[in-house]
């Protein structure tokens, strides 16, 4: 009876230690590879049972130019895409940025969508999958990294680069992934779920 109880409990405090993943895609122009991208990462990331996950396209979230009157440390928004971009901002436990390069930086709507918000990113890990030439985006990762820091997201070390990506995109618009890119996002995502868990007493209060 006491084993019976115990494995009980046990499963609900498997269940309730889920983490709150969020994919964001952030190119928004027309013939845009990136929802590609962050749909295969997005399949390798649901095969860890221990985060919940979604994708958010920008390029279906369609945040205007940022346009609340106060500053988003305040957290008074005026309007509703606002409040329905910190209310899915505020529930995630970690994220992945899926970023193409323009000019040797991140698209500018991924900047305008996380300059929407201050306090809903904070203490929460972030793992990059990077794309493009030869650089495989690594110069937007990297300006990236810079501007996530400022909004106390921990940046990982482990990231996905992917050099050439169209160059595996199939037929069916699918990306096609190498060894070397599935390795990649398997490291990334064991060590996202170690910080995730590390930064929960910051992201509770707990600490």
């Amino acid at each position: 009876m006491q084993t019976t109880i115990f494995n009980c409990c046990y499963d609900i405090m498997e269940i309730s230690a889920m983490y709150n993943l969020k994919i964001i895609s952030s190119t928004v122009r027309p013939g845009r590879k990136g929802p590609v991208i962050a749909k295969w990462i997005t399949e390798i990331a649901r095969k860890n049972t221990e985060f919940t996950v979604e994708l958010l396209d920008l390029g279906e979230v369609k945040l205007p130019l940022m346009d609340e009157p106060n500053h988003p440390s305040m957290q008074k928004y005026e309007h509703q895409h606002t409040k329905d971009w910190s209310a899915k901002i505020s529930e995630a436990d970690a994220f992945i940025f899926v970023t193409g390069e323009y000019n040797f930086g991140y698209p500018s709507p991924l900047r305008n969508a996380l300059e929407y918000l201050v306090k809903e990113w904070g203490y929460k890990a972030a793992g990059i999958v990077s794309y493009g030439g030869v650089s495989a985006g690594t110069r937007a990762a990297n300006s990236l990294k810079g501007d996530l820091s400022t909004l106390s997201i921990v940046p990982l070390s482990a990231a996905v680069n992917i050099p050439f990506f169209s160059k595996s995109i199939n037929e069916d618009e699918d990306f096609e992934a190498n060894e070397i890119s599935l390795k990649a996002a398997d490291a990334m995502l064991k060590e996202l779920l170690r910080w995730t868990k590390a930064l929960k007493p910051l992201r509770t209060g707990e600490i």
